[in-house]
């Protein structure tokens, strides 16, 4: 275990996508979505117990949800959990656990996590993890992970790669292009061409290495958290925290500074890997029955129903008749009922509750 070793775990967001599931006051990675008895926070977490020292593993999130990471991470210090007071993308995140931890370690290797992935081969994901940390603890670089795509997915970010090797590690390879979302078409032609990966969101890279990209590609927002150094750790942390949020702009560090940065590198993996970002991406992920109905629930009852994903508490009684491809979900009194095929409505229907049914319902 090497102590200059780091893992920020991101967990700001909010879950739309996974309405009514995923709420304002409960989002998707302090939820159990796969089943297994762990939020998604809880497998993240403990995904890294043997990769750094435990008081190296920060969680950047919202104020509100300060206390929900402490209830399900019992185990974290206090000051390990970096309470954002506004939401400002994923740059801002970093650049706060940037200057954080370079108040105790400059010669940090940090490793940056959504807290809501699911990766289903560990031993795989953990190799992949020690090489490129290792590599970045070597190299002026900044490393993503890439996963070796499995179809043309349309909700997936895509990494194109060089066939330059980063040296003495011929599985790194330098970046080309990055490609927000395509369509589909685009899709097919990316994964034909045996060029592109899906962009899982993991960034490795030194402390070094990180501030110097934000020094170069993000100079207002890194010259904010700057500006702070003497009140990390110390009581001015969090009024101060609280005032430059106020004006620092919201960005993501792809869009700042993975897409702009030269030195940019990914390593192909193939961990079992999924964002979970929609119903339909669970749906691939959890166990059908002969009609490719996803069921979690006891009491389901379906007759003349396929290609389902219902979600229902364990004790309701459920009967749904003569639904093919929906979404079917109940939580906490709010019932969803939805084509798959139409699930990127989902925003603009959590938009729509809270304008003209109030706030409480999501």
């Amino acid at each position: 275990m090497n102590k200059d070793y780091y893992v920020v775990i991101m967990a700001g967001g909010v879950g739309t996508r996974f309405w009514p599931m995923s709420t304002v006051a409960c989002p998707k990675q302090f939820i159990d979505v796969m089943g297994t008895g762990m939020t998604m926070i809880q497998q993240t977490y403990a995904r890294f117990r043997d990769f750094c020292p435990p008081e190296n593993i920060f969680v950047v999130t919202g104020r509100a949800y300060r206390d929900l990471v402490l209830k399900q991470l019992p185990m974290m210090r206090p000051d390990r959990v970096l309470c954002e007071p506004h939401r400002k993308n994923t740059a801002p995140c970093i650049a706060y656990a940037n200057y954080k931890i370079g108040s105790l370690n400059p010669e940090a290797t940090i490793v940056v996590a959504p807290a809501d992935h699911v990766v289903l081969k560990e031993d795989v994901f953990n190799e992949a993890i020690h090489t490129a940390a290792e590599a970045a603890s070597r190299n002026d670089c900044l490393i993503t992970l890439g996963i070796t795509p499995s179809s043309p997915n349309t909700g997936y970010g895509y990494i194109q790669f060089d066939t330059e090797s980063m040296r003495g590690y011929d599985k790194i390879k330098k970046v080309k292009l990055f490609t927000e979302k395509p369509e589909l078409e685009m899709a097919k032609t990316f994964v034909e061409s045996g060029e592109f990966l899906w962009n899982a969101g993991l960034f490795i890279w030194s402390l070094k290495s990180s501030m110097k990209a934000f020094k170069e590609h993000l100079p207002e927002v890194d010259e904010l958290f700057a500006s702070g150094l003497g009140k990390y750790d110390t009581p001015e942390e969090a009024g101060y925290i609280e005032k430059i949020y106020l004006v620092c702009k919201s960005i993501s560090i792809d869009y700042g500074v993975m897409e702009k940065a030269r030195n940019v590198y990914v390593l192909e993996c193939d961990f079992g890997w999924s964002d979970v970002g929609t119903w339909d991406s669970l749906y691939e992920l959890r166990p059908k029955d002969k009609e490719r109905n996803a069921v979690e629930g006891r009491n389901v009852l379906l007759y003349d129903t396929k290609g389902c994903i219902v979600n229902v508490p364990k004790d309701k009684l459920v009967v749904l008749q003569g639904l093919e491809d929906y979404i079917v979900v109940e939580n906490n009194d709010r019932l969803l009922v939805c084509r798959r095929s139409e699930e990127q409505m989902l925003r603009q229907i959590v938009g729509d509750i809270a304008s003209e049914k109030g706030e409480k319902f999501i």
